[in-house]
């Protein structure tokens, strides 16, 4: 036994330490008895908040150039293609 501590203290720090380990595996024990029960919950359900998922994209737009549009913008991939 340290000389500076008195018995008290060490008496102290035994009960504090034992309270610290009983509430560490109750806590542990809580934990896991209730996570079983919520997995369970939790698999059963289905979020009805999420909409349904379409499966294909919206359609694709196009749109067809004038020879004029189309010169303009060959001469911008042009002017920008060489940085």
């Amino acid at each position: 036994m340290p000389a500076h501590v008195s018995t008290l203290q060490l008496i102290g720090m035994a009960a504090l330490t034992l309270a610290t380990v009983a509430w560490a595996v109750v806590v542990t024990r809580l934990l896991r008895r209730n996570r079983r029960a919520a997995l369970a919950w939790h698999a059963g359900r289905v979020l009805p908040v999420l909409p349904l998922q379409e499966q294909a994209g919206p359609p694709r737009e196009s749109v067809e150039l004038t020879p004029a549009e189309q010169d303009a913008f060959a001469g911008l991939v042009r002017r920008l293609g060489g940085r």
